[in-house]
């Protein structure tokens, strides 16, 4: 999978998962076939190397494949 292969699109932590996983519900208004669908996304690695703490609630950047849009990859979390 190349660097281009990814949709970025902002969402909502619905659910938190053992092992980093979370349920990330879209809410980005650029692709409306997206609102409301719902990811398993786990961190990506800086975040899990600086110990950034994500709870139910969080706004999140999420990186989505383009070959499965069920699941990504939490990038940020905004504040």
């Amino acid at each position: 999978m190349s660097k281009d292969d990814y949709i970025v699109v902002e969402g909502v932590v619905v659910e938190t998962l053992p092992n980093t996983q979370f349920r990330v519900k879209i809410t980005d208004q650029k692709f409306p076939h997206l609102i409301d669908h719902i990811v398993h996304a786990t961190i990506s690695g800086k975040m899990r190397i600086n110990y950034i703490r994500i709870l139910e609630g969080d706004t999140v950047t999420v990186e989505i494949s383009l070959y499965d849009l069920s699941k990504g990859r939490i990038t940020f979390r905004n504040k």
